[in-house]
């Protein structure tokens, strides 16, 4: 038999070297996909392998294609590191390897998701009587969460959805802010309502959805209808009005989701709170964990406020598939079967850090990008496009397009830091988002140094 144990200390070995150096690595890769292919690659294997060699030879092939991504000055895209508690219970989940979609194949997974849910509900104060599913990521928790509301407005209109599919189904309407993420598009197209069928409603100069434009929209159709609402605009950070859309969406009997895939953190915490004001109104709500929760890859929440339609959408039926009374069947709120326990790293996470460490986490979070931003402010022509309200910095160079681009690639070639580009406004510009709870303001002083020689230099 293998020697399990000695593969699991070698694995420990080369995940404790790793993140020891995880500070002062560069954050860019070493290598390319082509690269590691060869390294790594070849014909199949006709015999096996020891498992410490294995893993000896998987650490260090790799090692040249790492992001550094859970390290404390990557900021290129809306991501965390994995805190100390949350990445050791994932450890144990892949240990523990419980199926985690039924009570009967794993009453802890069914016993760690309600408790989970219970406090990711208190610690975004939504109602406590929704329903949560723990999906992969935003794009399956948008996915579901519309799937729910799909089933409700149809149902609304008199049609089972889930029995008769969509086609002579009621003509549903789709309206979301000019803004949405492009998860929103994809959950669309999944759910067959066309990811080009959505009504696009103006934003603001910051990315807001205009609440007024919202309404007239509303106002010019009938029929079922979900609005798409937005809890941090992945360029900007910035919140949609949510107490006038829900309005509006109430006085026309329109389910209202919130896409709140990082921004919805800010009702945990008491200086962005007031950000969220009136989300509790929403009928759904898509928030991620791995992203400002700080939890391994892959963890989501999927929320809907109406338990009885977050199920006829996602459950799971079959003759050996007997349910016990009573019990959480975590596949119920998920659109997956076999699935890893992954609310344990989410469990662990909030224990470790409780209701006041998550408020310092983002408040903490949302002071560094005030502080990248006014030090990138100094810099001679450059612009910050955006109100600095959460964690997103918008940064334009002068010189245009091709001195922006320019500038992104020189940072990153530099790898002191990592940050991406985006096209805001019809311009490429710099974005830099900060979510790691590792981040310092030591880190941020270093990589606004670091961005600002490579500027000059370019």
């Amino acid at each position: 038999m293998p020697d399990r144990t000695a593969a699991l200390q070698a694995a420990v070995r080369h995940a404790e070297t790793y993140l020891s150096g995880l500070d002062e690595r560069p954050v860019a890769a070493r290598a390319t996909a082509p690269d590691l292919v060869e390294r790594l690659g070849g014909p199949l294997p006709e015999h096996g392998v020891d498992p410490v060699r294995v893993i000896d030879d998987l650490a260090v092939g790799v090692d040249p294609g790492l992001v550094a991504s859970a390290g404390p000055r990557h900021f290129g895209f809306v991501v965390g590191g994995a805190l100390p508690a949350a990445l050791a219970a994932d450890w144990l989940v892949s240990a523990w390897d419980q199926c985690a979609a039924f009570h009967a194949l794993s009453p802890a997974g069914s016993a760690i998701e309600e408790i989970t849910s219970r406090w990711v509900l208190d610690l975004l104060g939504l109602p406590a009587g929704a329903s949560v599913g723990f999906v992969t990521g935003g794009q399956g928790a948008n996915t579901t969460c519309l799937a729910a509301a799909r089933h409700a407005v149809l149902a609304g209109a008199g049609w089972d959805v889930e029995r008769d599919g969509l086609i002579g189904a009621p003509p549903l309407r789709v309206l979301c802010g000019e803004q949405a993420h492009a998860t929103i598009h994809t959950a669309l197209r999944l759910l067959g309502l066309g990811s080009g069928t959505a009504v696009s409603i103006p934003a603001d100069a910051q990315g807001r959805m205009d609440p007024d434009a919202l309404r007239d929209a509303l106002a010019t159709g009938s029929g079922p209808a979900i609005v798409c609402a937005q809890a941090g605009n992945v360029a900007t950070g910035a919140f949609d009005a949510f107490d006038p859309i829900a309005d509006a969406c109430a006085a026309h009997g329109a389910w209202l989701h919130v896409d709140g895939a990082f921004g919805l953190w800010a009702a945990a915490a008491p200086a962005t709170r007031h950000l969220t004001r009136g989300v509790d109104r929403a009928d759904s709500w898509a928030v991620d964990a791995h992203k400002w929760l700080n939890v391994p890859y892959d963890c989501a929440a999927a929320i809907v406020a109406h338990p009885d339609a977050h199920r006829a959408a996602m459950s799971l039926a079959g003759p050996y598939l007997v349910a016990d009374p009573g019990q959480r069947d975590n596949t119920t709120y998920v659109p997956e079967s076999s699935r890893r326990a992954r609310a344990v790293p989410v469990y662990a996470a909030i224990r470790s850090l409780g209701r006041a460490g998550v408020a310092e986490m983002i408040e903490r979070n949302c002071a560094q990008a005030r502080r990248m931003a006014g030090h990138l402010a100094a810099i001679p022509g450059v612009t910050v496009l955006n109100d600095v309200v959460l964690n997103q910095v918008l940064v334009a160079l002068p010189g245009g397009d091709d001195a922006n681009r320019a500038a992104v690639a020189a940072v990153q070639r530099d790898a002191t830091c990592w940050l991406g580009g985006t096209t805001w406004q019809g311009a490429h510009v710099l974005r830099i988002s900060i979510s790691n709870w590792a981040t310092t303001d030591e880190d941020i002083d270093r990589s606004a140094a670091a961005i600002t020689a490579a500027v000059r230099r370019d």
